[in-house]
């Protein structure tokens, strides 16, 4: 744009100098008459530039002024209704039936999506996710996401919500949001799984920490005459293919609303003081450059990201996902990103180990019987989950803990003191003490 207007700028001094040296040239030789006709020819082509710079110096001021409008109509443009994802693609959010209206846009623009779905070219509405029930709410510590689907036999969905929040504090849920997506297009179905959770959970619904959305038709594409891969029948192909869809929509959805997200699924129990216990574990990796921290050992549950790594999981997954299931793809990410091709398979998985950091005991257990695949029947049970807690967690005030004790392998006095774990050590001795050094003074009551 500068250059164009420098180019015009020449083009006036270039005229003005060419004017003052003609000029009197003309008047010398036109008592000669000779030389007149030329000088007549170069000032009516010196006039027709002129016109044409002109006419170019118009177009562009116009073409100036719509960007400039365009800029102050995105700038000042209402946030009723939609919100950008920080994603693959600008995802904008359609609202349906939402109690209150989300105001807060934040978009930005990866448009990669398109080249892994290049049926999304003609379905612009493919990547609006609608949002059945939320508050919109952003900023929060943990994000967690469960996708669900219909099944024939028996559903788990309500079980799940009720240990999520079961035992969670006010402070907890006012710093998390549980975004529950229905991979399913029937509105009907949609619509009465919304209900349902309003009606189980209607606080939860009124104060943002539980959302429901669900996707458009268009974001699927064709899934009828997939590649068998691995002895998968076609339908199973199909059915781990449109999980990978449904992991990376919900995904892409959760990735501006908070610091972490949590994968979940709609068939899952939670330990107790599961929150408390992430955020607790979270941080003291905190250091580290970990892209996965596991909560369980089971397939795709309890797996915790940061948000800002989920654009690149995502657009992995989008790669291959007609190729491999949802646990393999992202074992490959790991392989990709640290393992030696040079190296033997211990030495990756060494490797692999200083991204995928598991936490144990389990904090969340397998219940579902009844695969969200139809007729697959399923025993899957992590034997690294207690499912009765050995203590009962206390808000306690800051202190400084210490003992003379020897602590039994990581049951030591702070987990204890922070409500994480039980405090486990050998026998005493004379003299062994535990020493409470709380740094302001508590009045104590019995």
């Amino acid at each position: 744009m500068f250059c164009t207007y420098a180019a015009i700028l020449f083009y006036y001094l270039f005229i003005i100098y060419l004017f003052f040296n003609l000029y009197p040239a003309f008047f010398l030789q036109r008592a000669q008459g000779s030389g007149l006709d030329l000088y007549q020819r170069q000032l009516l082509e010196l006039h027709q530039r002129l016109v044409h710079a002109e006419e170019e110096n118009k177009k562009r001021s116009h073409e100036l002024g719509d960007v400039l409008n365009e800029i102050k109509r995105f700038i000042g443009e209402p946030t009723n209704t939609s919100i950008n994802v920080t994603g693959l693609y600008p995802m904008e959010w359609k609202v349906l039936s939402l109690p209150v209206p989300i105001t807060k846009k934040t978009p930005l623009h990866l448009t990669n999506i398109q080249y892994y779905l290049p049926h999304l070219q003609e379905h612009e509405n493919g990547i609006h996710p609608n949002v059945v029930i939320g508050q919109g709410r952003t900023g929060v510590s943990l994000v967690m996401g469960i996708p669900t689907v219909r099944r024939k036999k028996k559903d788990y969905l309500m079980k799940t919500l009720n240990s999520l929040f079961y035992g969670m504090s006010e402070e907890q849920k006012n710093n998390c949001v549980i975004v529950v997506f229905v991979a399913e297009v029937d509105s009907e179905y949609v619509n009465n799984i919304a209900e349902s959770i309003r009606n189980s959970f209607p606080d939860e619904v009124r104060s943002g920490v539980l959302e429901v959305i669900s996707p458009p038709a268009s974001y699927y594409p064709e899934l009828s005459n997939l590649k068998e891969t691995f002895g998968d029948s076609q339908e199973r192909v199909r059915w781990r293919t449109k999980q990978n869809l449904d992991y990376s929509f919900l995904m892409l959805y959760a990735q501006p609303r908070g610091t972490f997200y949590l994968q979940l699924e709609d068939d899952i129990i939670a330990s107790p003081e599961y929150i408390q216990i992430i955020e607790t574990f979270a941080a003291q990796q905190e250091s580290k450059e970990w892209m996965i921290l596991e909560f369980s050992q089971l397939g795709f549950i309890g797996k915790l990201f940061r948000c800002r790594d989920l654009p690149l999981i995502v657009e992995f997954f989008l790669m291959f996902y007609k190729d491999k299931p949802i646990d393999w793809l992202l074992d490959h990410l790991l392989w990709v990103k640290v393992c030696h091709p040079e190296k033997d398979g211990k030495h990756c998985g060494k490797q692999k180990d200083t991204l995928r950091i598991r936490y144990k005991p389990s904090l969340f257990q397998h219940v579902g019987m009844y695969s969200s695949l139809e007729g697959k029947i399923q025993h899957l049970k992590d034997k690294d989950f207690v499912k009765s807690s050995l203590f009962k967690a206390h808000v306690n005030p800051p202190a400084e803990v210490t003992t003379s004790l020897k602590v039994f392998q990581h049951f030591t006095l702070e987990n204890a003191y922070k409500g994480i774990e039980c405090f486990w050590a050998f026998a005493p001795v004379a003299g062994d003490h535990i020493l409470f050094n709380f740094g302001q003074p508590l009045n104590i009551e019995r």
